[in-house]
């Protein structure tokens, strides 16, 4: 059996004081929590919720990460870095990064492998556009994204690794796959992950919705075989609406 793991993705949202104020406000919400919990903060953000976790399950995480581990770039964070300001687990190839910031099925490969080599736990999306699901590409892109970005890990390495699938086209515009279709996407991620490292191995891994889980449609996701948990965007940030999606059990 998978654990199930809700992670929350702020974006940019928060101050240092704001974000240890919410996490205080999740805490006892989430005490009861049978899935992993984490919550991936802007940078600065990242020793504050630290601090405020500790005593509880929640966990945090990090919304980028370059793949050298030093160097001439400027405004950039290596793995080192992160894991010293204290977050286990890092997004990585969000839409919004590979829409507005030039994110390539390369670079999101390169800075997975910098994650995992450097002991965090590596978030990563694979999803499609409106136009791509229309057009019947859904099946072949996601397993292409997914083989590329895990491209230099072994199959141990898979232990560090959630996969989310965020179809583009239901992120912010109110828009949700059915169920079904999010189970079925997600079982293509693992087929084309057994078929490289094997079933046992595609069995372990956790593989995320992260296409507008809210707290009305959880529970039907979650009850897919295949959906391992979600990756939420606006909903994390209200403590009660986080709360009530990772208690989607209760």
């Amino acid at each position: 059996m998978r654990k199930a793991i809700i992670a929350g993705n702020w974006k940019m949202n928060k101050t240092p004081d704001e974000a240890k104020a919410l996490v205080e406000a999740l805490k006892p919400l989430v005490a009861g929590a049978s899935c992993d919990v984490v919550v991936c903060v802007p940078a600065v953000d990242i020793a504050a919720a630290k601090a405020a976790v500790k005593g509880s399950k929640i966990k945090v995480g990090a919304q980028n990460v370059h793949f050298a581990a030093s160097g001439a770039y400027t405004g950039e964070l290596s793995a080192d870095m992160i894991k010293a300001a204290g977050a286990e687990y890092v997004i990585i190839g969000h839409s919004e990064r590979r829409q507005y910031f030039g994110e390539t099925d390369t670079t999101v490969n390169q800075r997975t492998v910098a994650a995992v080599k450097a002991g965090l736990k590596a978030i990563v999306c694979v999803g499609e556009s409106r136009a791509e699901r229309e057009a019947g590409y859904t099946d072949a892109l996601v397993e292409y994204q997914t083989l590329i970005a895990l491209t230099g890990l072994d199959k141990n390495d898979l232990k560090n690794i959630v996969i989310a699938y965020e179809p583009v086209w239901a992120i912010g515009t109110g828009l949700v796959a059915t169920d079904e279709q999010a189970n079925e996407t997600i079982g293509v991620i693992r087929a084309a992950v057994a078929r490289k490292y094997g079933k046992a191995a595609a069995g372990k891994l956790r593989i995320q919705y992260g296409g507008s889980m809210k707290p009305n449609n959880v529970k039907g996701l979650m009850a897919q075989p295949e959906i391992d948990g979600g990756l939420i965007g606006g909903a994390s940030l209200k403590a009660e609406d986080f709360a009530a999606i990772v208690n989607y059990d209760k």
